[in-house]
């Protein structure tokens, strides 16, 4: 019996680096006695619901933590995860040929986007890349990634980012997300730097950049296919139960003794443990699941005001050469707008001094058409929108250097 065991521990040692290891279970572990209330919470005092079909999207910001030039991945590396997380949470990635024909009335565009964040917490224009010399070898699931006093460094307001961490886990494991409510300092998902985007040195059977897509389903709100327990449930009502995880890349169909039904296992859905290449698809079930965090009281909601993905939206002068961190700055020139939320008109209200009259305003909708156009004629105006199909969009008032940019939500 003792040389059974050994045998098996060996077994089980020699193909932990040839499998994927996700270790978001053992981390929400170590959290369970974390009191605290659910950081993300927004500071307007208009909340709002997502609108029907809107196309969410994701500011994030990349830390890239290298103890040698290996780990110090390039920027075309790290738009290439970019670009994938964008295909795979829309359902655009060119293997959905792949799914099986008894899934693909599953398969949903989830409707969430990612870009790289263009402003940074204080308001400069910033791009959301940053990379650090690390004197760690090697992180572990401790966080100690996510601060600079730990050799690592510090999260951007998560409330408005999805912060990414880039660094060494060596054979530990590929990636680990926060769940959804979880303290500030420490929510986002973790990568292996090997693992991340399909650009670069990468691990032949994680090299098309989905532990990232795994992980950022986690960070909103999945639970692995398997239910994390031998044919346990998942939360999800169209995932078909199966007794435990996937390696590899099986054929369809792979039946387990908890099947419902001669399709088997979903081993194509990115929340099981296939290789890379054999991932394909979301469940519409899971699109819910996601979207749900979005919601008025979820623990995502306050993305829905975070509208870093566009430097021309920064609120500070330039990013200083020099610390000016003791220089309080005087409040730019601005203007607000409200209801926003909007059903029928908007207001239009200057700030620190801007001259709204005889401005004009034009109102894009998200595919950057032009919908909407007029000339304000004092400081003190609004403009019904009621004849703009509900969405969002995005309205430009002056040009040059005296264009704002505000972001319009049409219920």
């Amino acid at each position: 019996m003792r040389l059974f065991l050994l045998a098996f521990i060996l077994i089980i040692s020699l193909s932990a680096t040839s499998q994927r290891s996700c270790k978001t279970v053992e981390y929400a572990a170590t959290l369970a006695s974390y009191q605290g209330g659910h950081h993300n919470t927004t500071n307007h005092t208009t909340l709002r619901d997502t609108v029907a079909d809107e196309n969410i999207v994701i500011p994030v910001v990349i830390h890239v933590l290298y103890h040698n030039a290996a780990q110090n991945i390039s920027d075309a590396q790290l738009m290439s995860q970019l670009k994938i997380l964008n295909e795979d949470f829309r359902r655009m990635n060119a293997d959905t040929r792949n799914t099986p024909s008894a899934f693909e009335a599953n398969a949903a565009d989830t409707k969430i986007n990612f870009c790289l964040a263009q402003v940074n917490p204080s308001g400069y224009a910033q791009r959301g890349i940053i990379r650090k010399y690390t004197t760690k070898e090697e992180f572990t699931i401790n966080d100690a990634m996510k601060f600079s006093a730990a050799g690592g460094d510090d999260a951007w307001d998560t409330r408005k980012y999805l912060n990414i961490w880039v660094c060494n886990m060596g054979s530990y494991c590929l990636g680990y997300a926060t769940p959804p409510d979880v303290q500030a300092d420490k929510d986002g998902i973790v990568i292996q730097f090997d693992a991340f985007g399909n650009v670069g040195n990468l691990r032949p059977d994680y090299n098309k950049g989905r532990t990232a897509t795994h992980e950022v389903g986690h960070w909103l709100g999945l639970r692995h296919i398997w239910g994390d327990d031998a044919c346990g449930d998942d939360g999800v009502f169209d995932t078909p139960q199966q007794e435990g995880y996937n390696n590899n890349c099986p054929s369809f169909p792979h039946r387990s003794t908890c099947s419902p039904n001669s399709n088997g296992d979903m081993f194509m859905n990115y929340m099981d443990y296939s290789n890379d290449g054999c991932m394909n698809l979301f469940t519409n079930g899971q699109k819910s699941i996601m979207r749900g965090m979005f919601a008025v009281g979820g623990p995502r909601n306050s993305f829905l005001f975070s509208f870093a993905c566009d430097s021309s939206l920064s609120t500070a002068a330039p990013l200083p050469i020099t610390d000016t961190s003791a220089v309080t700055a005087k409040p730019l020139p601005t203007v607000s707008i409200f209801p926003n939320p909007a059903h029928q008109e908007v207001n239009f209200m200057n700030l620190n001094g801007y001259q709204l009259n005889g401005k004009t305003i034009n109102i894009y909708n998200t595919s950057g058409m032009l919908v909407f156009k007029t000339t304000l004629v004092n400081d003190a105006n609004k403009i019904n929108v009621s004849t703009l199909a509900s969405g969002i969009y995005y309205i430009k008032i002056g040009k040059g250097s005296d264009l704002i940019v505000l972001k319009l939500i049409k219920v």
